[in-house]
């Protein structure tokens, strides 16, 4: 992300944090659904907790992962059965 450790201050790992905000972006699931699937791993965590990750952490997945997503293209071709 940055030449700082972002995830520097947080009680959980950083892959734990980058499970749930990557859950929670790219899957239709609320906090209390990312909160119930980190239970059944294990992990203990509240709503909220996952609120501040999404809005600290989102926007810099977004980001990097952004430049790796394939642009759809423009053109269109009409198949031979129509």
């Amino acid at each position: 992300m940055s030449r700082r450790d972002p995830f520097k201050r947080h009680r959980l790992s950083q892959d734990i944090i980058l499970l749930a905000v990557r859950w929670y972006c790219r899957y239709p699931l609320s906090y209390q659904d990312v909160v119930d699937l980190l239970e059944e791993c294990g992990v203990e965590v509240d709503r909220s907790t996952i609120f501040r990750w999404v809005q600290k952490f989102g926007p810099k997945i977004a980001k990097r992962a952004g430049k790796h997503l394939r642009r759809a293209s423009l053109d269109w071709h009409e198949d031979e059965t129509y």
